[in-house]
């Protein structure tokens, strides 16, 4: 980074939970839910197989990245959580599949890719660390990265909402999905994740990617406050 001007954005820096943190790192598998073999039948889904390269982006403690490489794919997951980084590669080794994965500590930003162009790039749950001007700089190096062809899969917290009606909305979100409990996230991670993280409208995000040189193939709004894009280099 220090090639870089002084305004440059730091997406080291951390919001909400601390992922350098192990103990949340141990946790997070059960708080968000992840499941391996959900994230295997995703990895079929998108074609994801034996010798395609990917590249996942915020990977957190690795699950679709392990999926990609059960089935048969190589595979780069990029994390600025070097503790994040740590309990994948241990998961992969236990998997034995630590052979087709390597681990870099880096963001959408400041990861320099070296070698061939890539199949696909994935990210979940990741993209919302980036302000909308910092999202459409990283959409378009991962276009420079992304084989003629190659897909990008991105899911996030996404607002699908009448801006009008914001208000009403996250307030319905937050007491639909926090948890009063350990066992998921509070309603004060929630509140913070609106507060001090960069979720947008879908239709910023749509026209981001189009503006970087990406088709949507698919957009998926599976809730006012969900979706998933699948996008190919055109």
């Amino acid at each position: 980074m220090s090639n870089k001007p002084e305004w440059w954005f730091n997406e080291f820096q951390h919001f909400g939970v601390d992922f350098d943190d192990t103990e949340q790192v141990e946790n997070y598998d059960s708080r968000q839910g992840t499941n391996l073999d959900a994230e295997r039948e995703l990895a079929k889904r998108l074609g994801i197989g034996s010798g395609k390269r990917v590249i996942e982006f915020g990977p957190g403690t690795g699950a679709l990245s392990r999926a990609c490489a059960l089935e048969g794919a190589d595979i780069i997951s990029v994390d600025i959580s070097q503790a994040m980084l740590n309990y994948s590669r241990q998961s992969s080794e236990s998997l034995g599949i630590q052979d087709s994965m390597a681990f870099i500590r880096s963001g959408f930003l400041s990861y320099e890719h070296n070698g061939d162009k890539v199949d696909f790039i994935v990210t979940q749950f990741a993209f919302h660390h980036l302000p909308d001007f910092w999202k459409a700089i990283a959409l378009r190096k991962m276009n420079h990265i992304l084989k003629v062809g190659g897909k990008l899969y991105l899911r996030d917290v996404v607002y699908s909402f009448d801006s009008d009606d914001s208000q009403q909305a996250i307030d319905n979100w937050i007491a639909t999905v926090a948890s009063d409990d350990n066992d998921g996230f509070s309603r004060e991670e929630f509140e913070a994740h609106v507060r001090d993280e960069f979720s947008t409208f879908g239709w910023i995000i749509e026209g981001l990617l189009q503006r970087t040189g990406f088709k949507i193939e698919k957009a998926e709004y599976t809730a006012p406050t969900y979706a998933s894009y699948l996008c190919i280099k055109t």
